[in-house]
């Protein structure tokens, strides 16, 4: 990780699978969480999300490596609570990736090939009851 961009993790690990549709409270645009950079050089935004009113996931594409990258990141950094960002290769749970965990600002970053594929992507941001978003079979190429 570079020293620029740090998480803490403050806690033990929970889990989260794709569970549904997501909550459609969003935040307004000067109170969500700006894209961090957090998944390097050449990736570029593609597709984003609120999760609640807690934060937001990003999607990032590299076209030079083909992969895509999800980050999600609180709206304000401070206690460690439980952040989720993960995807697979759209209908295929096989293929999935993700990083959970107790954090004080952001999760991820967690990357996929995604050449030629949809994908499915989510995220969640607690404390409890964890506010989530899921996107399926999105970014298709």
């Amino acid at each position: 990780m570079r020293p620029s961009l740090r998480r803490t993790v403050t806690g033990g690990v929970l889990s989260m699978t794709f569970l549904g549709a997501g909550l459609v409270a969003a935040p307004s645009a000067s109170a969500a969480a700006a894209y961090n950079g957090a998944c390097g050089t050449g990736y570029s935004v593609v597709n984003s999300a609120a999760v609640g009113t807690r934060g937001m996931t990003y999607l990032t594409y590299s076209s030079a490596t083909g992969k895509n990258c999800i980050v999600t990141i609180r709206n304000t950094a401070g206690t460690g609570v439980y952040i989720y960002a993960g995807f697979q290769l759209a209908g295929q749970g096989d293929t999935a990736v993700d990083d959970h965990g107790t954090y004080t600002s952001y999760a991820g970053p967690v990357y996929i090939s995604g050449k030629g594929a949809c994908i499915d992507w989510s995220g969640a941001i607690g404390p409890a009851p964890e506010q989530y978003v899921i996107r399926y079979a999105t970014n298709c190429g």
